[in-house]
């Protein structure tokens, strides 16, 4: 007859815990932008649902795992709270002008990585910022579909097919392995696509 060790079980939480750990924060990030507003009581709750939700429903392993690189990620969130503000008061000042929004559009930008955990944090990165969704991923040619909330002319869509370029860069940056980082460094396979709906 086999049977566990005492503290087998435990142990074997703690180390699904430390390997999911870059998930539990981004759930934590993800509760608390939910909600709008920074509490001690969201950031709790979010500790409870993100655990909740690693243990009761705990993801495959991510082929190639995760590689957390502290600075970067600090310029990933730095820059992505940046990001946010700028972008909502953009959005604000569009919706509020007297003339609103005139034009939106949808745009694909096809991406550099091949990451499904990568892929997945940009989708998301880049979904949470105002004025911009993902609404549509083809995962074989690792391109996105975005919906534009405004969009004046040509180059509006190219800026937001840049920024979008540059959110993936610091995404494999911060997480990314040491290939990813030398294939992104060495410009490889950067192809942008791009589609535009007008709306009356």
């Amino acid at each position: 007859m086999t049977g566990q060790a005492p503290g087998g079980g435990a142990a074997a939480v703690g180390h699904q815990l430390r390997h999911q750990l870059p998930l539990l924060l981004w759930l934590v990030l993800v509760w608390n932008l939910l909600w709008g507003t920074w509490s001690w009581a969201n950031l709790l709750s979010g500790v409870v649902v993100a655990l909740a939700v690693t243990l009761l429903l705990p993801l495959p392993p991510v082929v190639g795992g995760l590689t957390v690189r502290p600075l970067q990620v600090l310029a990933f969130a730095g820059a992505f709270l940046v990001d946010l503000v700028s972008s909502g008061a953009q959005v604000a000042w569009q919706t509020l002008r007297p003339r609103g929004i005139d034009r939106s559009a949808i745009i694909r930008v096809q991406l550099r990585t091949d990451s499904d955990l990568l892929l997945t944090i940009i989708s998301e990165a880049v979904t949470l910022v105002p004025g911009s969704m993902v609404i549509d991923m083809d995962r074989e040619n690792r391109t996105l579909a975005m919906h534009i909330l405004h969009a004046e002319d040509e180059q509006d869509l190219e800026r937001q097919r840049a920024s979008v370029l540059t959110v993936e860069e610091r995404v494999v940056r911060a997480f990314g392995s040491p290939d990813e980082v030398a294939a992104l460094s060495a410009g490889a396979s950067a192809r942008d696509l791009g589609e535009r709906r007008r709306t009356p």
